[in-house]
């Protein structure tokens, strides 16, 4: 993007505006979650403002809350290529994993196996990982390569079998920013007719995504990592979503996606997810919205990659600097996790918060099973810099040059 077009971009997002004497934060904690856009925040308070109501009433703001419901899920479908009836809302991608866990218990048999990974987050780890327990079926892990970041996919087909009932992977790791050749595992795991879950929580704020073409069962992702409120997203393949035995209240929805949103949805923060879309699609160009949507994942793409590409040059020069990053020629997400020697590193994201007013992650991020592996758990997990396509080459020379301040003097 052009200066131009990147401070228009930064205009629709008010926590980035000066307030009088007041500077903003510099946001690098994206993958933690990002700041929202202007669209969903008016789409919040126009819903509220305008008359909440419950679901499947006859007056008008109930009638217009069923709308709402129905134009994010489409909105959602234009998003992720997915058909509407799939999609389903929760309150977090964690929650929604877990109860679509418990209703996967009658496809698994002691006789089984769960396949997951070393890399991923613990949320697209422990649902699976319980629901075998539940069964008394077999867990096996998907091995992280410690030298590549990367996950050791060579071993498919050992590791993927007849006895493989579910196999679940991340898009991408929210701590190295890898980007695992899912398709490759999807495709291992059809031929065993295993059910496979993506975590693509991840994923969703930098890369387009196309639920139909991957050819998964099950997608999850959350709405404050793409600049909007806190609710969780799933989408199912129609075909599974129907034999789901979702626990759930009698009198309930039998019909998908109904039937898994158990309770009174947060309807705010449904009408807060269609304005952060709207957000992405006004970046964009096409014919119809899931054109202008991935034309608009894809500037945003551009612009995070020249901002990424400084980054890393600059991150694999800092003497003594470990950066947990794969070698060029894997394709990565604009997020970095470094630790320095003898530091840790809530020590270094203190400093950089009192010093540059920068937001700055540590610790492992639920990732723990590769912050185990890696051993970086005694210095207090990672130091971690996420980018957003809000963020500017301006604030990465800044962090640039506090960086080299930081170690001058420690």
């Amino acid at each position: 993007m052009s200066s131009s077009a990147v401070a228009n971009l930064r205009a629709a997002f008010p926590a980035l505006q000066e307030l009088g004497d007041k500077k903003p934060f510099i946001y690098f904690d994206g993958p933690g979650g990002t700041q929202m856009a202007q669209q969903a925040i008016d789409g919040m308070l126009a819903y509220i403002t305008g008359g909440m109501a419950n679901l499947h009433g006859a007056f008008p703001t109930s009638v217009g809350t069923d709308n709402l419901l129905l134009e994010g899920r489409k909105a959602v479908a234009d998003l992720l290529h997915c058909a509407p009836e799939e999609v389903a809302f929760g309150q977090n991608m964690t929650t929604l994993a877990f109860s679509i866990a418990r209703s996967l218990g009658s496809f698994l048999s002691a006789e089984d196996e769960v396949v997951v990974t070393e890399m991923d987050h613990r949320a697209n780890v422990d649902p699976w990982v319980t629901l075998a327990k539940d069964k008394g079926a077999q867990v096996r892990f998907l091995e992280l390569n410690p030298d590549t970041y990367t996950l050791n996919l060579d071993k498919l087909d050992e590791l993927i079998t007849e006895k493989t009932k579910l196999v679940a992977v991340g898009m991408s790791s929210n701590v190295t920013g890898t980007v695992t050749d899912v398709r490759r595992v999807i495709a291992r795991a059809k031929e065993v007719n295993a059910i496979v879950v993506l975590d693509a929580v991840h994923t969703a704020p930098h890369l387009p995504i196309d639920f139909q073409g991957l050819g998964c069962d099950i997608l999850l992702c959350s709405a404050y990592k793409f600049f909007g409120p806190h609710i969780g997203i799933a989408v199912i393949a129609a075909s599974l979503f129907e034999k789901l035995q979702v626990y759930k209240l009698a009198p309930a929805p039998q019909q998908i996606p109904d039937k898994l949103e158990t309770g009174t949805q947060n309807h705010e923060a449904i009408a807060g997810l269609i304005g952060a879309i709207t957000f992405i699609e006004q970046l964009g160009e096409g014919n119809n919205r899931r054109a202008r949507l991935v034309s608009g994942m894809q500037r945003i793409e551009e612009h995070e990659q020249q901002l990424t590409d400084r980054l890393d040059s600059f991150l694999r020069q800092v003497p003594n600097l470990k950066l947990y990053r794969a070698a060029e020629g894997t394709y990565k997400t604009p997020t970095f996790a470094f630790t320095l020697p003898g530091i840790k590193a809530r020590e270094v994201t203190s400093w950089f918060a009192g010093h540059y007013n920068m937001c700055i992650a540590d610790g492992h991020f639920y990732a723990s099973t590769m912050a185990d592996k890696l051993g970086v758990n005694p210095m207090g997990g990672w130091i971690r810099i996420g980018l957003a396509p809000y963020n500017t080459m301006e604030e990465v020379a800044l962090f640039e040059k506090g960086l080299k301040e930081f170690m001058a003097t420690h």
